[in-house]
């Protein structure tokens, strides 16, 4: 089995790896219409910060097989998230763009949009990518986030969730007030990560205000009163903040931690790969509302209009239902898909599997029951990772 483990979306600890030089391919420049197809095949560079090649790299890699007239190869590289602006910046400046496709979440999507780096793609491309009309409504939603920049081609509705062990906490929290309560009589035992670093962690920050009533769940500044305090009150208990998610699940499993914040990905991919027991059950807070997440696809400016062809051509191709099945991947972004009438059965074989030993008969339930919010915008977002580390977690953080 592939060992993959999730990264946060905002901190990815991915290697960056060089795309190399653009190979002079007689393409057409980066002005003017956008043809159906390239002129000739090209070699498309894809630039990855947010860990969607686990989920997607099948769906490219059968789209150049099957095309050879429209990719002729693709190469693929991976970076940390905060890497990718100026990544794409200092190649636009320069004037030699060689990075053809981005795969990002929300945040390298709204700082991107911010400054201007990503290529329009809609509404003048709409009629190209049928598949955006099949979107599952809460991923629709996270297409609205994109604007007319970017694509949805995963979504999954995230969480917070606890996780524990049964044996270990025979009556977990089902409250935000039972979980304060068990961190204050076992401290050092309830855990999450750094919510900057953490998709988990930042899915909690973001979930509490819909949990505890707050008066705005989308303005941290002013609409949280009730989290911060909650949080503070928590932070008591707390020891220490690891600084990514792999090690709230590494002292889930061995002991140092009794309750860890988690997602469906962060508690099906650790534990179908051994890192978490599999015996490990996962709940809910009263007043639960999922915070929901979605990778994009986005175009940076100065690709060429072959280029902006051929990505249009593979979006396209990744939209379709047969292709979108392979999202279930070994339960990383779980589901996965973005669009209707994708089920289980119509995954890989190897997908089935993990989902079937792995996976959790109360999802199905859990999601279609509970409301689903956006993410907070990529401002709100980075002000709340600010207030926590200033006056939260940030001294406890591990180095």
């Amino acid at each position: 089995m592939r060992k993959k483990l999730l990264t946060g979306v905002l901190a990815a600890a991915l290697l960056a790896v060089s795309c190399g030089a653009p190979e002079r391919q007689g393409a057409q420049e980066a002005s003017g219409p956008v043809p159906d197809k390239p002129e000739s095949p090209v070699t498309l560079n894809i630039l990855d910060v947010a860990g969607n090649l686990q989920l997607t790299q099948g769906m490219i890699d059968e789209f150049v097989e099957q095309h050879p007239d429209i990719i002729e190869r693709v190469t693929y590289s991976k970076a940390p998230a905060p890497d990718l602006i100026g990544k794409i910046k200092s190649q636009q400046g320069a004037g030699r763009v060689d990075i053809g496709l981005v795969l990002t979440g929300n945040d390298g999507l709204s700082a991107g949009i911010e400054q201007g780096l990503w290529q329009k793609i809609l509404p003048e491309h709409a009629d190209r990518l049928p598949g955006m009309r099949d979107y599952l409504e809460p991923a629709a939603a996270m297409q609205e986030l994109a604007g007319d920049y970017g694509v949805t081609v995963t979504y999954y509705p995230s969480g917070p969730l606890i996780e524990y062990l049964p044996d270990r906490v025979p009556n977990p929290p089902r409250t935000a007030q039972e979980l304060l309560d068990y961190a204050k009589a076992h401290p050092g035992k309830v855990e999450y990560a750094r919510p900057a670093n953490s998709g988990p962690g930042r899915t909690f920050l973001m979930g509490l205000p819909y949990i505890l009533g707050d008066s705005d769940p989308k303005d941290p500044a002013n609409g949280w009163d009730k989290t911060w305090k909650y949080l503070a009150e928590l932070n008591r208990y707390i020891d220490r903040y690891p600084s990514g998610t792999t090690q709230t699940m590494t002292d889930l499993a061995n002991g140092t931690a009794d309750i860890v914040l988690t997602t469906t990905g962060w508690d099906i991919n650790p534990r179908a790969l051994g890192t978490v027991p599999a015996e490990a059950k996962v709940g809910t807070l009263d007043g639960f509302h999922w915070v929901t997440d979605a990778h994009y696809a986005v175009i940076p400016k100065g690709a060429t209009t072959d280029q902006q062809a051929a990505v249009l051509q593979l979006i396209r191709f990744m939209l379709t239902k047969e292709q979108q099945a392979k999202a279930y991947d070994e339960g990383y972004f779980y589901p996965g898909p973005a669009v209707r009438g994708v089920d289980i059965s119509m995954a890989p074989q190897e997908s089935q599997n993990v989902i079937k030993q792995y996976g959790r008969s109360e999802y199905d339930r859990l999601i279609a029951e509970h409301p689903k919010e956006t993410p907070l915008d990529t401002k709100s977002m980075v002000a709340a990772f600010d207030r926590w580390d200033r006056e939260i977690g940030g001294a406890k953080v591990e180095k």
